[in-house]
Protein backbone atom coordinates (compact mmCIF):
# COMPACT_ATOMS: atom_id res chain seq x y z
CA UNK A 1 0.00 0.00 0.00
CA UNK A 2 1.66 3.86 -0.97
CA UNK A 3 0.48 6.76 -0.25
CA UNK A 4 0.96 10.15 -1.82
CA UNK A 5 4.50 10.83 0.43
CA UNK A 6 6.04 7.60 -0.99
CA UNK A 7 5.40 9.10 -5.10
CA UNK A 8 6.44 11.82 -3.72
CA UNK A 9 9.72 10.71 -2.20
CA UNK A 10 10.75 8.23 -4.98
CA UNK A 11 8.64 5.00 -4.28
CA UNK A 12 6.97 3.48 -6.95
CA UNK A 13 3.10 3.78 -7.20
CA UNK A 14 2.75 0.35 -8.26
CA UNK A 15 4.84 -2.75 -9.28
CA UNK A 16 4.60 -2.07 -13.11
CA UNK A 17 5.17 1.71 -12.95
CA UNK A 18 9.03 2.23 -14.22
CA UNK A 19 8.70 6.19 -13.49
CA UNK A 20 9.48 7.22 -10.28
CA UNK A 21 10.24 10.85 -8.77
CA UNK A 22 13.63 11.14 -8.10
CA UNK A 23 14.60 12.61 -4.63
CA UNK A 24 16.43 15.80 -4.59
CA UNK A 25 19.73 16.16 -4.26
CA UNK A 26 20.41 19.90 -3.51
CA UNK A 27 23.23 20.35 -6.12
CA UNK A 28 22.50 22.36 -9.27
CA UNK A 29 24.38 20.39 -11.37
CA UNK A 30 22.11 17.11 -10.79
CA UNK A 31 19.62 18.76 -10.88
CA UNK A 32 19.91 20.57 -14.24
CA UNK A 33 20.68 17.13 -15.69
CA UNK A 34 18.20 15.46 -14.46
CA UNK A 35 15.66 17.94 -15.32
CA UNK A 36 17.28 18.09 -18.97
CA UNK A 37 17.20 14.75 -19.49
CA UNK A 38 13.75 13.65 -18.25
CA UNK A 39 11.84 16.77 -19.64
CA UNK A 40 10.58 16.42 -23.00
CA UNK A 41 9.78 20.12 -23.27
CA UNK A 42 13.13 22.30 -24.05
CA UNK A 43 11.38 25.58 -22.83
CA UNK A 44 11.74 24.78 -19.52
CA UNK A 45 15.41 23.63 -19.99
CA UNK A 46 16.03 26.98 -22.09
CA UNK A 47 13.72 29.12 -19.64
CA UNK A 48 16.65 27.51 -16.74
CA UNK A 49 19.59 28.39 -18.41
CA UNK A 50 18.67 32.09 -19.26
CA UNK A 51 18.06 32.59 -16.01
CA UNK A 52 21.19 31.28 -14.98
CA UNK A 53 22.89 33.64 -18.05
CA UNK A 54 21.14 36.43 -16.61
CA UNK A 55 22.52 35.71 -12.77
CA UNK A 56 25.82 35.63 -14.19
CA UNK A 57 25.58 38.95 -15.83
CA UNK A 58 24.42 41.05 -12.74
CA UNK A 59 27.00 39.90 -10.76
CA UNK A 60 29.45 40.76 -13.35
CA UNK A 61 28.19 43.72 -13.04
CA UNK A 62 28.02 44.31 -9.72
CA UNK A 63 31.63 43.07 -8.87
CA UNK A 64 32.41 45.83 -11.82
CA UNK A 65 31.19 48.47 -10.18
CA UNK A 66 32.82 47.61 -6.40
CA UNK A 67 36.19 47.47 -8.19
CA UNK A 68 35.81 50.81 -9.30
CA UNK A 69 35.35 52.17 -5.96
CA UNK A 70 37.85 54.01 -3.95
CA UNK A 71 40.38 51.90 -2.19
CA UNK A 72 40.19 54.00 1.11
CA UNK A 73 36.02 53.94 0.99
CA UNK A 74 36.31 50.36 0.84
CA UNK A 75 39.15 50.05 4.17
CA UNK A 76 37.07 52.68 6.03
CA UNK A 77 34.41 49.99 5.16
CA UNK A 78 35.77 47.05 6.15
CA UNK A 79 37.03 48.49 9.27
CA UNK A 80 33.52 49.84 10.00
CA UNK A 81 32.07 45.92 9.51
CA UNK A 82 35.16 44.52 11.67
CA UNK A 83 34.32 47.19 13.96
CA UNK A 84 30.36 46.11 14.05
CA UNK A 85 31.24 42.42 14.05
CA UNK A 86 33.35 42.62 17.11
CA UNK A 87 30.73 44.57 18.91
CA UNK A 88 28.47 41.11 18.28
CA UNK A 89 30.78 38.83 20.61
CA UNK A 90 30.32 37.69 23.69
CA UNK A 91 33.72 38.21 25.47
CA UNK A 92 34.18 36.23 28.36
CA UNK A 93 34.67 37.45 32.17
CA UNK A 94 37.53 37.52 34.13
CA UNK A 95 36.97 34.09 35.69
CA UNK A 96 36.17 32.34 32.53
CA UNK A 97 39.38 34.07 30.92
CA UNK A 98 41.40 32.57 33.86
CA UNK A 99 39.47 29.01 33.72
CA UNK A 100 40.29 28.90 29.75
CA UNK A 101 43.88 30.11 30.16
CA UNK A 102 44.52 27.17 33.03
CA UNK A 103 42.78 24.55 31.19
CA UNK A 104 44.95 25.34 27.91
CA UNK A 105 47.94 25.34 30.17
CA UNK A 106 47.83 22.04 31.47
CA UNK A 107 46.83 20.67 28.45
CA UNK A 108 49.77 21.82 26.97
CA UNK A 109 51.89 20.78 29.64
CA UNK A 110 50.59 16.89 29.23
CA UNK A 111 51.22 16.95 25.46
CA UNK A 112 54.69 18.28 25.61
CA UNK A 113 55.11 15.74 28.87
CA UNK A 114 53.48 12.81 26.72
CA UNK A 115 55.75 13.55 23.47
CA UNK A 116 58.49 13.67 25.64
CA UNK A 117 57.83 10.39 26.95
CA UNK A 118 57.72 9.30 23.57
CA UNK A 119 60.47 10.54 22.39
CA UNK A 120 62.38 8.90 24.65
CA UNK A 121 61.46 5.23 24.65
CA UNK A 122 62.11 5.98 20.95
CA UNK A 123 65.28 6.66 21.80
CA UNK A 124 66.20 3.98 24.19
CA UNK A 125 64.21 1.39 21.97
CA UNK A 126 66.85 2.58 19.14
CA UNK A 127 69.73 2.28 21.16
CA UNK A 128 68.72 -1.07 22.32
CA UNK A 129 67.91 -2.97 18.82
CA UNK A 130 71.25 -0.92 17.10
CA UNK A 131 73.32 -0.61 19.84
Amino acid sequence: MSDERDIRHGAHASDDDDTAVSRPSGKRSARRARTSSSRTDTGAVATIERADSARKTSKSADNKARGSSNPLKRLVKFLREVVAELRKVIWPNRKQMVTYTSVVLVFVVFMVAFIYGLDVAFIKGVDWLFG
